[in-house]
């Protein structure tokens, strides 16, 4: 992939942080067998909004500063 691929992406993704203040997702957590009950969990991870700025910053200077054509 080129910067600029990777700077849109960023960009995007920035934006998407921001706008929804910080993102949450969960993974599949450790499974735990409860006297014979069989309990599934799940972790929760969330993504502050300052990452997301910073990924839109470090996609705008990739965008501005990347390499030129001679």
């Amino acid at each position: 992939m080129n910067s600029k691929t990777i700077a849109a992406i960023l960009i995007a993704l920035g934006i998407v942080v921001l706008a929804y203040s910080g993102i949450t997702y969960k993974t599949p957590g450790k499974p735990v067998d409860f006297f014979g009950v069989h309990i599934e969990t799940t972790r929760s991870h969330f993504i502050p909004p300052v990452a997301g700025a910073l990924a839109l910053a470090g996609g705008l200077v990739l965008l501005v500063a990347g390499p030129k054509n001679a």
